[in-house]
């Protein structure tokens, strides 16, 4: 019983797995189609019936090519830092409330924090053993950015955790039954968003791909499969980012398709920003982070630790 048991829980991780991977195909697929009518051009996006084979064939070409590697390259960490990038970005996928399958973090909201604290270490070695000198500036852009906007994060989630009092992301549901979170913490969810856009490295915060002045950034002298892998893990993290803002501020997690077209609506969003807005200047990015996030967030966690104080 209890390997059967072990093995309805890989079962239900594979599924998992599969299902992402088909997610952030079309999700690459939805940007193109997003972005194409917002810039009023056609991309890309009509192999098959309104495009549904584009995702597949993408894959199939970015996998099928030579994998190129550059001499004085550090080779090991160099081809390992895409692999090891995208397993982050799907083991944080186990965090999904499950009702079935028997995984439940009671501490999940801890396993994210370590989980995209790690993302980082990717980028950086993925820049560094490039022995590009692009690739360098690219990564240690991308490691400032996520490492300032990993703390406002983290601040932003305590003001949550205060209100429910566990880091179990089942609970947020529960809590969420007449009021939603974004109603009683509006700034603070807007604070969130912004934050995920620098947190996934998008635009308008996406210095790491500075096309301008960085020629692509970290992941410039990738080639094919580590180039996939490297689009894989942002898009998944994406996807991952817009499910964790419907847990968070907007009803919790039940198996419906209001719950979907929540998801759908915040990787929209995700786009949308892309299609409009124009590229950030790097230090006021930095003075967003330090000098506005920080204070508001933790304004609001002393506001909510009293408030959750008066209705003790």
């Amino acid at each position: 019983m209890y390997m059967f048991e072990i093995y309805l829980i890989l079962i239900g991780v594979l599924i998992l797995i599969i299902g992402v991977l088909v997610g952030v195909a079309y999700l690459t697929l939805l940007e193109r189609k997003v972005l194409g009518y917002i810039q009023i051009r056609k991309g890309p996006n009509k192999v098959g019936l309104m495009g549904i084979l584009q995702p597949f064939s993408d894959a199939i070409k970015l996998f099928t090519k030579e994998q190129t590697y550059p001499n004085f390259s550090n080779y090991m960490s160099y081809y390992f830092s895409p692999v090891v990038s995208f397993i982050l970005s799907l083991m944080i996928w186990l965090l999904i409330p499950y009702y079935f399958n028997m995984i439940s973090f009671n501490l999940g909201i801890l396993f994210f924090l370590c989980c995209t604290s790690l993302g980082v270490y990717t980028v950086m070695i993925a820049g560094w053993s490039s022995n590009s000198n692009y690739a360098l500036l690219g990564g240690l852009r991308a490691v400032a950015q996520t490492i300032s906007y990993e703390v406002s994060l983290a601040l932003i989630l305590m003001s949550s955790i205060i209100m429910i009092m566990d880091f179990n992301l089942l609970n947020f549901s529960l809590f969420q039954n007449f009021i939603w979170f974004i109603f009683l913490m509006f700034p603070l969810s807007l604070c969130w968003m912004s934050s995920s856009l620098a947190e996934t490295n998008r635009t308008p915060f996406d210095f790491a791909e500075g096309e301008s002045e960085l020629v692509s950034g970290f992941n410039i002298e990738y080639s094919s499969g580590g180039f996939a892998l490297i689009f894989l893990a942002e898009y998944s993290s994406i996807l991952f980012m817009s499910m964790l803002f419907v847990l968070l501020y907007m009803g919790g997690y039940n198996l419906s398709f209001i719950f979907y077209l929540k998801l759908m609506l915040i990787s929209f969003f995700f786009i949308w920003v892309r299609g409009t807005l124009p590229r950030y200047r790097y230090d006021k990015l930095m003075y967003l982070a330090w000098k506005s996030y920080l204070p508001v967030s933790l304004n609001f966690l002393l506001f909510f630790l009293g408030f959750k104080i008066l209705l003790m």
